[in-house]
């Protein structure tokens, strides 16, 4: 299994997540320069296009580049405080279908203050009508960074419940 894992604003995957990941599978792991690069969805759709990738897996910048790559590589993908509202710095979306074909399982923290779940909320109400499946999880002791076992146990329940 491919795993695409997007990481956030000058982030980089951590190397306990890392080790997570690959319990299921090939991980991907670009380093993406979203303040220098606005059409980074581009360029990793380029990238990645016929790497087969199986899952997409994001979080805050790279959850909302997540969000419009599943659709287009029409693949799953579990997105942690996607940044979907409001963003710091710009980025270009790119053409895509109106949902992946597949659940977007949406982890958001209650205490979150970079990406405010309320605005995330709101916008996936915007989009209702795109019939895409969702699954949304708010966790009320969540702040903006993911700590280790909730990341666990994200990742457990996201690919036991899509059977990946």
């Amino acid at each position: 299994m491919n795993i695409l894992y997007l990481h956030g604003l000058n982030g980089n995957l951590k190397p306990e997540k890392r080790q997570l990941l690959q319990h299921y599978g090939l991980v991907h792991a670009p380093r993406i320069d979203y303040e220098n690069n606005p059409d980074a969805i581009s360029w990793l759709y380029k990238q990645y296009q016929k790497e087969s990738i199986d899952v997409i897996i994001g979080s805050s910048m790279g959850g909302f580049a997540g969000y419009h790559l599943c659709k287009r590589l029409q693949t799953p993908a579990l997105l942690f405080n996607p940044a979907l509202a409001r963003r710091s710095v710009h980025q270009n979306t790119i053409s895509t279908p109106p949902n992946n074909n597949h659940t977007m399982e949406i982890v958001l923290g209650a205490k979150d203050t970079v990406v405010f779940p309320k605005d995330t909320l709101t916008y996936l109400g915007e989009q209702i009508e795109n019939e895409q499946h969702y699954t949304i999880s708010i966790l009320p002791e969540l702040e903006h960074r993911i700590p280790i076992p909730i990341f666990e146990n994200a990742l457990f329940n996201f690919f036991n419940r899509n059977q990946l």
